[in-house]
């Protein structure tokens, strides 16, 4: 149990108890890494073995982990509460990471053993970011989160076949995504961009990739994606966030740009064997090239690193469609 005996309190027009719980294991006495998996686990929902593979760690190194945020909150008497508006700039990159992460996770479920997409996830995380941009409106980061995850919900309806597999984003039926989702979050991505010319803070992590996802929900076909415009955001995003995930994203959307044997090239660079996307892109990359045999080693690869069973369909569908 998390330490609590703090009285009741007004929190004014944020009264939800599951954003508090937010930002009690957000504390800063705690490592960013212990905050964020801690709140997965407890406000999120999900299993250690979910969290483990969203870190791309081992289920027990995630496991003692998590024991030792609990313990530390309770030796350190960390109160239940929304903190006060002077401290929560050190909390939120901890909250939007959090809630950022928990969508994620129902964008596309880790564990094979439940839905492929879930919404109760998804829905509950834009919940929560809403009421954060309520209490910190002028936050870039915050509106660029809601972007974000609005242009992503908005593809839902499309990312699922009726036979259960995924569909990517070059073949989903555009016509069958949310078209009021679109339209907000094209107006949060372009307030933000105006508030940036205007002087106002830089871009962070979570608005680039929001106007990133303006990009392609702004195509009508996948032959009109400005597939210029995304590798510009995505060496944008990579200046601030140098991360091998970051790199593999680039190179997606550089091989549309240069051609898939640019593009592997990228992707044989990066450290990430542990990851099922990055098979799942070499696969792709390899089978555009012509190397079968090539592909399915790295399709079979990521079909035994993918927990999604609706991804996995689609990645043996791909396999089994190479020529022998």
């Amino acid at each position: 149990m998390l330490y609590d005996d703090t009285p009741p309190e007004q929190l004014g027009a944020i009264d939800d108890d599951r954003l508090r719980l937010i930002f009690t294991c957000c504390h800063p006495a705690l490592a960013m890494e212990a905050r964020i998996a801690l709140t997965l686990r407890m406000v999120g929902g999900l299993t250690v073995s979910e969290i483990a593979r969203a870190f791309l760690v081992q289920e027990a190194t995630m496991g003692q982990r998590i024991t030792r945020a609990k313990g530390k909150i309770k030796a350190a008497r960390i109160p239940y509460r929304v903190p006060s508006s002077e401290d929560l700039p050190a909390r939120i990159s901890g909250v939007l990471a959090v809630l950022f992460l928990v969508f994620n996770e129902g964008y596309l479920a880790s564990d094979p053993g439940k839905e492929a997409v879930r919404s109760d996830l998804t829905l509950e995380a834009i919940r929560l970011t809403r009421l954060l941009q309520a209490l910190l409106p002028s936050d870039g980061e915050v509106a660029g989160l809601v972007a974000l995850m609005l242009l992503t919900e908005a593809r839902r309806p499309a990312r699922i076949s009726t036979s259960g597999e995924l569909v990517t984003l070059d073949e989903q039926d555009r016509g069958a995504w949310d078209a009021a989702l679109i339209a907000e979050g094209h107006a949060l991505v372009r307030e933000r961009i105006a508030a940036v010319s205007a002087g106002q803070g830089h871009p962070g992590r979570y608005q680039i990739l929001a106007a990133i996802n303006a990009v392609h929900t702004s195509a009508r076909d996948v032959r009109d994606t400005d597939w210029s415009q995304v590798v510009a955001l995505y060496d944008q995003l990579a200046d601030i966030d140098p991360s091998p995930i970051v790199a593999l994203n680039r190179a997606v959307a550089l091989a549309e740009l240069d051609g898939p044997e640019v593009a592997l090239a990228e992707v044989d660079r990066l450290d990430l064997s542990g990851y099922h996307a990055y098979h799942a892109t070499r696969a792709d990359l390899l089978r555009r090239l012509g190397r079968s045999a090539d592909a399915r080693a790295a399709y079979e690869k990521a079909i035994e690193l993918a927990g999604n069973t609706a991804e996995v369909a689609y990645l043996t569908r791909r396999r089994d469609q190479l020529a022998t």
